[in-house]
């Protein structure tokens, strides 16, 4: 354990009370808490809530048992009082306090993750009142809450104070990586550091320049809005996911107001990041694919394609894979070209080079337009080969070894080289890039590319109705044969230009599908056929990858590229190095893509980023590449180098010169400090409560009166005695607890209930039942249709039914501006869908609350008059029974409701007298034979019991 961690564990156990600490991202948590839970009360039970999946792994000394709702209610009450380190979720704990289960004397400590996502009404808040209102007065449960994400910390008004209030701690440590125990630490022997900066080509660089110049635009238009803050519009803060939630943060409030420009702006923001990062992570054919999705899926709706710096984001893009030109050679757009480079031939069987040759020099000559490949390789993967060369050549010296004397624990560090990648998808590129070359794996995206075109263009054409007359020539694809028509280059305009360059793409398409085929046909034929070809290679470096490929679609994929089904855990990355290392012993051929003078390359790990596991402990790596930079991975290599101060590590670091990679990459530092330096301050001004015993005053609720309301009494009522006041409780769902509503209502006063309703949300009384909706679950259930059930199920068990349609306290009180409402019901319309719910059921109630402490004041006036509810009962409702009729039960399955809806349909059957006939016979047979007296006699009309008795006698017409 680092000295550092050494003094966060002894300011952590220096309070009585826990503190909140604030660690910079990357700095692990799990020495922490490994150290910190033995030193807690060995009799007691430490509990861990929300644990990221992340630090589950490392916690695995200290045998922690998760807790789940499948366990039943017997065995968790038991384990609270086991003394072993539990991890539950909110939801399980604050209903088991709720009920007694967990007695808060056998809890040793609270531990909180992510404090920065949590807020004043939370559940974790809600815990630490109870925690805090029912332990004695001599244990005091210490709450020990952590934070990686300064940033989210700084978010809103003095957020770290009031989170602090409702936790019940006073104490905030701020562990910066600028600090000074954290500095002397990590740069005592820190790794070896190359930075590496790729210069990107030239139509990587427009590509970027016009897409920073779309998010200009777009910023410019939003801020002629008016209605968001202009600081914090800038290009640096848009590289950010953090900044669409920025922007929606401030517009959400208005968002029924604003117009479909401004909604088009804020997604169109979202997108062009997205561009942005995809730029620089993918290759130039799934970039090209990510755009031609965009183009589909956005179409007329986007703004910013519309906009001049567009056509060129797509021109480019297109320029990079491939290149239209003239039969002539000149070229079609004004634009510099990109050099291009020859077709490969794949394969080392004679047949397969007869298929590639023959389909590549097979004309690709559509109406004077020829197809050209560029297929531009990513800069990086040129200089990530160049390296790994030159990383196994200095293994291969002895430079890699340490000059002293090694033991066996780090002798298996010296071989691995691991790069650190974005996602999955990055890896797996890479990988395949690295065994077959940087061209075999652009040729294998560009077929798959290719295919999934004609495949969009069959399904295009099965869609559309066979035209009776033929087309005339010159025009597409006949049977897979490309019949030609020469073009004037004065004739040819832009719209035709881009017509005959898909019909271009299709003619390609289907000579690759045509050798694809062949290839098949070709490795099927009789195993006899190939011993004279014995001597060419192995047959497994021989084996085309692409004609494994199946044809994918280039317009399913909208918001990521594919992503292959790969498991990128510690097991399954194992393979890859061990795949790399038997090709490469194998032949040098299959690993450098054909070349004959391939290097040796090391053993390579490959880790996904986005994975969130850490594996340097682990795999033990003597060399990291950084592929892709992140923040909180250089922490971890950091961390990793300063715990093993006698492993040799290098770190190399790949950036784009001059690109948003970088700048977001640095960018993020300056955040982070930033908010740091925005905590310090406030923790300079912040005013934490505490009374005489040291103990944290939050929050007190409302039925906790101060000590002089009693002196303040009238004197003539009963001698200055306050009459006791009756506790109000409320029967609460257990689903309704992932709200914070419930939070709210015990703040009021009131005693929460936590049980399982099949009917309603929250039981006020015996006969008021509440159906609580957020706006969104509003509009979910009326799609669905499951607000008439529960509205329909309301009704039936209880005399008044409520409704609680609920808004959020930072939002527009109103459903719609008042230019959408219209005078017509609409079925699309929520308003029309409401006003049908209410005629439909007429003694539904409907409640409207501007926010959550809105909601409690509504159910403490709605409660003054009524009886207190009776939990048992609340269960039992809309629970079917397995006897049929209980005594006392208030259940309408005792009733048959379709039998009884049935009969009030019958004519001469009323409200009044529909009750009587279901006392008077048991089923709808025995009414069938009621003679006219005795159903007068229970309907109380002779009229009546004539006309339902004729009814019921009449004969069924018959056809003839």
């Amino acid at each position: 354990m680092l000295s550092f961690q050494e003094q966060i564990i002894s300011d952590l156990l220096d309070d009585v009370n826990g503190g909140l600490a604030v660690l910079s991202s990357g700095l692990p948590l799990s020495p922490i808490l490994l150290s910190l839970i033995p030193l807690l009360p060995s009799n007691l039970t430490p509990l861990l809530l929300s644990v990221p999946d992340s630090l589950l792994p490392s916690l695995s000394p200290l045998s922690p048992l998760s807790i789940t709702f499948d366990l039943p209610s017997h065995q968790r009450a038991s384990l609270y009082t086991s003394g072993r380190t539990l991890i539950l979720s909110p939801r399980i704990l604050i209903a088991d306090l709720l009920t007694s289960r967990c007695p808060p004397a056998s809890i040793s400590a609270l531990f909180i993750f992510n404090v920065h996502r949590l807020s004043d009404t939370s559940t974790e808040s809600f815990i630490a009142r109870l925690l805090r209102l029912s332990s004695p007065h001599n244990h005091l449960i210490p709450i020990f809450a952590f934070s990686d994400c300064p940033h989210g910390m700084v978010s809103g008004f003095a957020k770290a104070e009031r989170l602090m209030k409702c936790l019940y701690v006073r104490r905030l440590h701020l562990w910066p990586r600028f600090h000074v125990l954290v500095s002397s630490d990590l740069e005592t022997d820190p790794p070896e550091v190359v930075d590496i900066r790729v210069p990107m080509s030239p139509a990587m660089k427009g590509i970027q320049a016009a897409v920073l110049e779309a998010m200009d635009a777009c910023l410019k238009e939003l801020r002629r809005t008016n209605k968001v803050d202009v600081e914090d519009l800038t290009v640096e803060k848009g590289l950010f996911k953090s900044f669409d939630e920025i922007v929606r943060q401030q517009l959400d409030p208005i968002w029924h107001t604003i117009g479909k420009k401004t909604k088009q702006l804020v997604s169109d923001l979202r997108t062009l990041r997205k561009l942005l990062d995809y730029l620089v992570r993918y290759d130039a054919v799934t970039y090209l694919k990510y755009l031609d999705t965009l183009r589909v899926s956005e179409g007329v709706r986007s703004m910013w394609i519309f906009a001049d710096s567009s056509h060129k984001i797509f021109e480019l893009a297109k320029r990079r894979v491939y290149q239209v030109v003239r039969a002539d050679g000149s070229r079609i757009s004004l634009d510099k070209a990109i050099p291009t480079k020859k077709r490969r031939v794949a394969g080392n069987n004679k047949k397969m080079k007869e298929i590639d040759n023959e389909a590549s020099s097979s004309s690709k000559e559509v109406g004077g337009i020829v197809l050209e490949e560029v297929l531009e390789e990513a800069p990086k993967w040129k200089v990530l080969r160049e390296l790994l060369e030159e990383i196994e050549e200095e293994r291969m010296k002895g430079i890699q070894v340490t000059e002293q004397v090694m033991t066996g624990e780090y002798a298996d560090s010296t071989d691995i080289v691991l790069v650190a990648c974005k996602d999955e998808r990055s890896c797996l590129q890479l990988e395949d890039c690295i065994l077959k070359g940087p061209q075999q794996a652009m040729r294998g995206e560009w077929e798959k590319y290719l295919l999934g075109k004609i495949e969009l263009h069959s399904l295009f054409k099965r869609g559309k109705k066979k035209p009776k007359e033929p087309k005339p020539k010159g025009f597409g694809l006949v049977d897979g044969g490309i019949v030609t028509t020469k073009v004037s280059n004065e004739s040819t305009e832009p719209t035709a230009i881009s017509i005959l360059e898909n019909k271009a793409l299709l003619a390609a398409a289907s000579e690759i599908s045509k050798s694809t085929t062949r290839r098949e046909e070709i490795e099927v034929e009789p195993a006899e056929s190939s011993k004279p070809k014995k001597g060419r290679g192995k047959g497994k470096s021989k084996k085309n990858p692409v004609s494994d490929s199946k044809p994918q679609s280039s317009v399913v994929q909208i918001e990521e590229p594919e992503v292959k089904n790969h498991n990128f855990s510690t097991g399954g990355l194992a393979s890859s190095a061990v795949q790399i290392e038997e090709a490469q012993g194998e032949s040098h051929k299959s690993t450098a893509g054909g070349s004959a003078d391939a290097k040796p390359l090391p053993p390579i790990q490959f880790y996904a980023l986005d994975s969130d596991q850490h594996i340097l402990e682990e795999w033990k790596p003597a060399v990291v590449i950084v592929y892709h930079p992140d923040m909180t991975f250089v922490r971890e290599i950091e961390i990793y180098k300063a715990e093993n101060p006698k492993r040799k590590l290098k770190t190399y670091f790949l950036f784009y010169e001059d690109s948003t990679e970088a700048q977001k990459f640095e960018a993020s530092i300056h955040r982070e400090n930033r908010a740091f330096e925005s905590l310090i301050r406030q923790k300079s001004l912040m005013m934490i409560p505490v009374d005489q015993n040291g103990r944290c005053v939050g929050p007190a609720t409302q039925s906790t009166e101060p000590a002089s309301a009693l002196s303040n009494s009238v004197t003539r009522k009963a001698g200055g005695r306050k009459p006791l006041e009756k506790e109000m409780q409320v029967i609460v769902d257990m689903r309704e607890f992932m709200s914070s509503l419930p939070n709210v209502l015990h703040l009021k006063g009131m005693k929460v209930i936590p049980v399982t309703l099949e009917v309603g949300d929250y039981i006020l009384s015996p006969l008021i039942c509440v159906e609580r909706k957020s706006i969104a679950d509003l509009y979910q259930s009326f799609a669905t249709g499951r607000l008439y059930h529960q509205v329909e199920t309301m009704v039936r068990y209880y005399k008044i039914p409520v409704l609680l349609i609920e808004f959020s306290q930072d939002k527009s009180f109103s459903f719609q501006s008042a230019s959408e409402i219209g005078d017509d019901v609409s079925p699309t319309n929520i308003i029309s869908k409401l006003t049908l719910l209410v005629m439909h059921f007429p003694r539904l109630r409907l409640v409207w609350s501007r926010s959550l402490h809105a909601t409690a004041d509504i159910f403490l006036s709605l409660k003054s008059n009524q009886d207190e509810p009776d939990e048992s009962k609340a269960m039992r409702v809309g629970v079917p029974s397995e006897d049929g009729i209980i005594e006392n039960d208030v259940r309408a399955e005792n009733y048959n409701t379709s039998a009884i809806e049935f009969l009030r349909r019958l004519p001469g059957v009323t409200d009044s007298n529909y009750r009587a006939l279901m006392d008077g016979c048991n089923n709808l047979a025995e009414l069938g034979l009621l003679p006219v007296e005795k159903l007068a006699e229970l309907m109380g009309s002779q009229k009546a019991a004539r006309t339902l008795k004729e009814f019921l006698d009449a004969k069924c017409p018959t056809m003839v």
